[in-house]
């Protein structure tokens, strides 16, 4: 019976430190399941850059569309993705 009591304590334990990392926006993974490489800089409105981290060991580069409010991954390696992130960075 205590037994029964110490895994389903630890259950409710291990289910609330999961709900608290979500609710706190940790990514426990990689964002980016795939990429787009074509080119689309005129409709991107904000870019955010995620370097690689324990969680995902991929560098990300995620995209906001102007008019959907879409989020897309870009190809890190695409020709006109490193042109966007180094006028970025020069800034």
């Amino acid at each position: 019976m205590i037994s029964n009591r110490i895994i389903v304590s630890s259950i409710v334990v291990l289910l609330t430190l999961l709900a608290t990392c979500e609710g706190m926006g940790v990514e426990l993974h990689c964002r980016c399941i795939q990429t787009e490489s074509k080119p689309i800089g005129r409709h991107i409105e904000k870019v955010e850059l995620i370097l690689p981290n324990s969680h995902c060991e991929e560098t990300e580069i995620i995209a906001t569309l102007k008019k959907t409010g879409e989020e897309v991954c870009l190809n890190p390696e695409a020709p006109w993705v490193k042109k966007v992130i180094n006028k970025i960075m020069s800034r």
